[in-house]
């Protein structure tokens, strides 16, 4: 770009963010080698269920963490998305529509749309806690027609498909889990390169600042109803998306696509990935499909274990992963993270030992309520457990308490370090200042 200024001619030049396109380049790097990598067939749908999530935590965050609006019940734009998407392809499958399969997410995402605009208008009249409540309300009465019209929800049984239809293109034809998955990952990179890209506009900025100071943004002249209202639709249409490749990989869709559970695994996935950051979304994605999947196969208390976590992220970092990410890269890049390390071994290894003592309570508990007719031993660890005897309970409360003690103790004095180490750096960013 050149300006003229006295005569003289300048030229100014924006230089390539070398870094941004490093970290996409390895982002789809890592979409396309994964699958190579882990090539069995539970891998594989568990990486198509994570870009699923991907895609539906980065939408739900356009309302947490981009705009500050607490909903309750986003699972009704990914899931009335998937309905449309799994009666699109019956009716693909019947011949009564032609449209490939690769572009019925698409539908799925115009769904969430749809009916993001229509509720969405009604809900973002209000901020904070009455939207919450709007948003619960609008979810629960979604979930309750799901049961009242099974023509178009199926019932208890729900919509089937079959995602096989058609003329294979280029040899393609969607049955084998790995070219789904490529779909999906397609679909995946190009819906965060997209989200990402909202956040640098000036709608995204606006977002961000009705989040911070709404009153603010009334006086300079925007309408923060008409912000929150956009940000919604943006939201609804991606979440749709979401819910479009989610009826393409399972093709089935059922009511609990719609329901409270789907909701609240969006909002507790991101705050856990940290929804102030972009990326923490896809971390939360990532966990969501592990705990949904993996930890669910390992115990039956794995909702209780997820709500444990929750209470002490939220207790001691309340940024989420992506915010303790963050932090740390900073202290590495003063070079100050080494001063840290015993300080996190300390943490580590007393918060593992608060899991051993609180995780054999809680499979003792669930073993006297639920397998009772075994008998009470059971088998933790590697350790043979007792659920009836004092001296197993005694034990495991023992390892609980002094976990606690042990832990608060190692954060009071890493609290100490993790200051002094942050006033280093501060100084340190003084010095290069005055230079």
């Amino acid at each position: 770009m050149s300006t003229k200024h006295a005569g003289q001619a300048s030229f100014h030049f924006k230089p390539y963010n070398v870094g941004r396109w490093i970290i996409w380049g390895l982002f789809a790097l890592v979409l396309a080698v994964a699958p190579l990598l882990w090539t069995s067939s539970l891998a594989q749908t568990l990486l198509s269920q994570i870009g699923i999530g991907i895609i539906a935590c980065l939408a739900y965050n356009v309302l947490l963490g981009q705009g500050g609006m607490l909903s309750f019940g986003h699972a009704v734009y990914s899931g009335l998305g998937s309905y449309l998407a799994i009666h699109t392809l019956n009716m693909v499958g019947a011949g009564t529509l032609n449209l490939p399969v690769s572009l019925v997410p698409i539908v799925g995402g115009f769904g969430g749309l749809l009916f993001a605009a229509l509720f969405g208008y009604v809900s973002t009249k209000k901020s904070g806690t009455p939207f919450a409540m709007i948003t619960l309300g609008l979810g629960e009465l979604i979930w309750s027609m799901s049961l009242m019209l099974p023509e178009f929800f199926g019932g208890e049984g729900g919509i089937s498909s079959n995602r096989v239809i058609g003329k294979p293109f280029l040899g393609i034809t969607f049955g084998p889990q790995i070219q789904l998955y490529y779909l999906i990952a397609l679909y995946c990179f190009v819906c965060t390169a997209l989200l990402f890209a909202l956040t640098r506009t000036p709608l995204g900025r606006m977002l961000n600042a009705v989040r911070d100071n709404p009153e603010r943004v009334e006086f300079v002249g925007y309408d923060t109803q008409w912000v929150r209202f956009m940000a919604f639709l943006i939201s609804g249409f991606f979440a749709g998306i979401a819910g479009g490749l989610a009826a393409l990989n399972f093709e089935i869709v059922t009511a609990e696509v719609v329901g409270a559970l789907r909701s609240g695994g969006y909002l507790l996935f991101t705050f856990l990935g940290g929804a102030t950051f972009f990326f923490g979304p896809i971390i939360g994605g990532v966990l969501m499909v592990l705990a949904g999947v993996l930890l669910s196969e390992l115990t039956k208390a794995w909702l209780l274990y997820l709500g444990l976590i929750f209470l002490f992220m939220v207790m001691y970092a309340p940024g989420g992963f992506s915010s303790l990410i963050m932090m740390n890269l900073r202290v590495a890049a003063y070079g100050k993270l080494r001063q840290l390390w015993t300080g996190y071994l300390a943490l580590a290894g007393t918060a593992m030992t608060i899991l051993v003592g609180a995780a054999a309570m809680i499979e003792m508990m669930y073993h006297l309520q639920l397998n009772e007719a075994l008998g009470p031993q059971l088998t933790f660890l590697g350790a043979s457990l007792n659920s009836k005897g004092l001296d197993s309970w005694f034990g495991a409360g023992f390892v609980l308490v002094i976990g606690l003690l042990l832990f608060e103790l190692s954060r009071r004095v890493f609290k100490q370090q993790w200051d002094l180490v942050q006033e280093e750096i501060e100084k340190d960013i003084k010095r290069r200042e005055s230079l």
